[in-house]
């Protein structure tokens, strides 16, 4: 059971972040004209961060007991 409560824990940290990545005040820092490989800089972060967001649930819910 106290897995299950920290898996828990570690997902709800996990939206918090999700929320601090995706949140106006970060997403205007990397809103300008410069761009990474031609692709706007926004956007690969947007990718990023979502594409970490993923891996990171990932590795939370499959992690053995």
């Amino acid at each position: 059971m106290a897995h299950r409560a920290n898996r828990a824990q570690r997902l709800v940290a996990l939206f918090l972040l999700g929320c601090l990545l995706f949140s106006f005040p970060l997403l205007s820092i990397f809103n300008s004209g410069s761009t990474v490989f031609g692709i706007p800089i926004l956007y690969a972060y947007l990718f990023g961060a979502w594409a970490a967001l993923i891996a990171l649930a990932i590795v939370i819910i499959e992690r053995p007991n």
